[in-house]
């Protein structure tokens, strides 16, 4: 009868596990399931598009087509108008970040496939800053699920007048925030001015190493400033970064300090997390320890960078591994460190 009994519990244990992978398969929008760079096209009046960068942009009707794995041409209308808060203003960005609206229905059995509004990180000044800032989410992919996905595209802008050349550049996609949740079984949250003792201290911790290792000062768990929060069910809140490209690791030549925090250059690195104790400290090390080969691969011998900046890359990244490595280095900057959030 006990056999019997713990057969049967195996059983449903192994229906319970094989039915969570496919539930979270079907969470994983088929856009940031594969890799290799996603070639399309977009068509609207692009003089109307990029001279709309004020406070409101408004929408613009447009159409994004690509070819797929058929070899047939997909074209879905979309809306598409300008976004961001420092890529949107012309004096910082020549060309600005874009965000696209899906129609669901219109999306079906497409690659596009239960998106609604996905934003387009495009090449602000230099296409190098697109590849260097889509290798910092890789980079945070490999740490932890509780990061957003992001899909490396060639994007060929059609202006619907007929009166520009087309122009192709390269850009991602950003997986939506929603999506994210519904990968981790979690609910966005944004309460105002969230107390740090009430966040998931491992994930809090992960966050502020990460933001550390990539030189990143360009975010505020006060006011959730390229933070987003998330909640499961009887458990602490969990932050999630995004928007890397004023973070060292990123070279942009636009990306300054913010005011508060003194230091000369984005590429000198500040611990801006709490004192956590030795065990957490010892998990979130280990963490980033394991995924040491698997980030250092990101970048050697990419064909997409520069060698130039693959050798400044992995000698910021050494200088990482020194520093949570070395004990006394690990009481110099974070357990003594002067700066806090």
């Amino acid at each position: 009868m006990k056999t019997k009994i713990s057969f049967r519990i195996v059983v449903s244990l192994l229906f319970l596990f094989n039915n969570a992978q496919i539930w979270c398969q079907k969470q994983t929008p088929s856009l940031f399931q594969k890799k290799e760079v996603l070639p399309i096209k977009i068509e609207t009046n692009m003089k109307a598009l990029l001279k709309d960068r004020g406070e409101n942009p408004a929408y613009h009707l447009a159409k994004l087509s690509y070819t797929d794995e058929h070899a047939e041409t997909v074209s879905l209308p979309i809306r598409v108008k300008v976004r961001g808060n420092f890529r949107r203003k012309t004096e910082n960005c020549d060309f600005p970040p874009l965000l696209l609206d899906f129609t669901k229905k219109k999306g079906k059995k497409t690659i596009f496939d239960g998106q609604n509004k996905l934003k387009l990180v495009t090449q602000c000044k230099r296409e190098d800053y697109v590849f260097q800032e889509y290798l910092v989410y890789e980079v945070y992919n490999l740490i932890t699920d509780y990061s957003f996905k992001a899909r490396l595209a060639e994007v060929t802008y059609l202006d619907s007048l007929g009166k520009r050349k087309p122009q192709t550049d390269f850009g991602f996609f950003l997986e939506d925030e929603s999506d994210v949740a519904k990968r981790n079984g979690a609910k966005l949250f944004a309460p105002k001015n969230p107390n740090t003792y009430l966040l998931d201290s491992l994930q809090m911790a992960t966050v502020a190493l990460f933001d550390y290792m990539i030189g990143n000062n360009d975010f505020s768990m006060f006011d959730l400033h390229n933070i987003k929060l998330y909640i499961q069910p009887g458990k602490r809140f969990i932050p999630v970064p995004y928007d890397f490209d004023h973070a060292g690791i990123v070279e942009a030549s636009y990306a300054l300090p913010p005011p508060q925090i003194d230091i000369s250059s984005v590429r000198v690195r500040v611990y801006r997390g709490l004192n956590y104790s030795p065990e957490i400290f010892r998990a979130v090390f280990d963490k980033f320890n394991s995924v040491k080969p698997q980030i250092y691969a990101l970048y050697e011998k990419n064909s997409l960078l520069n060698a130039g900046y693959i050798k400044r890359t992995i000698k910021y990244l050494d200088e990482f591994y020194e520093h949570i490595n070395d004990p006394k280095a690990v009481k110099k900057y974070f357990v003594q460190g002067k700066f806090k959030f």
